[in-house]
């Protein structure tokens, strides 16, 4: 007789955020950076895309700086045409931004505040003293039919500002992160976060975070009732430098999916 051959084992299937209902937005900004300290062609933040959605992302967010420092113009055409799920294309209220972005079309625009001389984004958008410029440009974009995202503050008076905008088109927000990942304590922090998110889905407005998310502290994020979607670049990125992308991202979605302790 021949023997029965064994049952080949399964491979573990890869973590989504499907399963919690938070989904995954890579940031290839700092693949750009990398290709731009050469000024090469290498590496190609189109190639980290398809990479970055193999392995379980939703989508893709890129942020076109005024200065252009890591994602170029052409790239965002290039992505645009390229990535299966949601291509977020973060950007100032500047009108060159503005006419990148309806010449380009991507699904969704998130308007950050932004300065030529900062490192990184240093905070939310004012929508309290930029209330006017900030309507002006999301409605442009909605009668382009790009939804648009607004990053701010986990501060109660910036959600309530939310509220007028909705009538320019705005149909979600995206809370900073950046004081909770930098806190010794973070409870206090993560609450802000979530009463952030209650206020804003309260108002009937899509809720998403990101800014210095990283495997160790995501899971907390993640697991607040009514996330949809958290967009992380930088921590993906220098992961990736030593692991791989591939494995990088499904480290993060399995840091999402395990939640808070």
């Amino acid at each position: 007789m021949v023997a029965k051959a064994a049952k080949t084992a399964k491979a573990p299937k890869t973590p989504t955020v499907e399963r919690q209902g938070v989904r995954l937005s890579v940031n290839v900004d700092h693949v750009a950076t990398l290709r731009q300290a050469r000024k090469t062609v290498y590496p190609d933040p189109v190639e980290a895309a398809r990479i970055a959605e193999a392995a379980g992302a939703s989508g893709i967010t890129v942020h076109l700086r005024v200065d252009r420092r890591h994602i170029q113009d052409a790239d965002v055409e290039r992505l645009r045409a390229s990535v299966r799920g949601k291509l977020n294309l973060e950007m100032s209220t500047a009108e060159e931004m503005v006419k990148v972005a309806l010449q380009a079309r991507p699904h969704q625009v998130t308007l950050v505040a932004e300065r030529p001389e900062e490192v990184t984004t240093e905070g939310g958008l004012n929508l309290i003293l930029y209330g006017r410029r900030i309507a002006d440009v999301a409605d442009r974009l909605a009668a382009a039919e790009i939804a648009v995202s607004l990053f701010v503050d986990p501060d109660p008076r910036q959600l309530q500002a939310l509220g007028a905008l909705q009538e320019h088109g705005v149909t979600g927000f995206e809370i900073n992160t950046d004081a909770y990942t930098r806190a010794t304590e973070p409870a206090a922090q993560l609450q802000h976060i979530a009463e952030a998110v209650e206020q804003g889905r309260a108002l009937g407005l899509k809720a998403y975070a990101g800014h210095g998310l990283t495997p160790g502290n995501v899971g907390p994020v993640a697991a607040i009732a009514g996330m949809e979607e958290l967009n992380i670049g930088h921590a993906l990125i220098a992961r990736a430098v030593i692991i791989g992308l591939e494995a990088a991202v499904r480290e993060m979605l399995a840091a999402m999916s395990a939640g808070s302790p």
